[in-house]
């Protein structure tokens, strides 16, 4: 049991790699707001478009846009450079979010 344990926390494990870029939301899909800009900053837009308009987190790294399996933590990381630690699904849209922090 604990040698099946191992090997599954291994498995999960492969495969992990660092995504950097900027949270933003799913209805911009950008870092750029200035065509919604529903409130005076980027992280205020980012909020509206995701709690009154049904928008969802996801990172911008400049070419590609990832939807993000963790929608809690990107929070309080809006409109934010940030470094993400997880695993990109078989259709490299979405990543299984391990861990975020503010890039450096």
């Amino acid at each position: 049991m604990i040698v099946m344990l191992a090997l599954a926390a291994m498995a999960a494990g492969q495969g992990a790699r660092t995504f950097t870029g900027v949270i933003s939301d799913s209805e911009c899909s950008s870092t750029d707001h200035s065509h919604m800009r529903l409130g005076p900053t980027d992280a205020e837009c980012i909020t509206a478009c995701i709690s009154e308009h049904g928008g969802a987190y996801v990172l911008v790294d400049g070419k590609n846009v990832y939807a993000l399996s963790d929608q809690k933590a990107p929070e309080k990381f809006a409109a934010r450079k940030v470094t993400i630690t997880g695993t990109l699904d078989a259709k490299g849209t979405t990543i299984q979010v391990q861990s975020i922090s503010a890039a450096k």
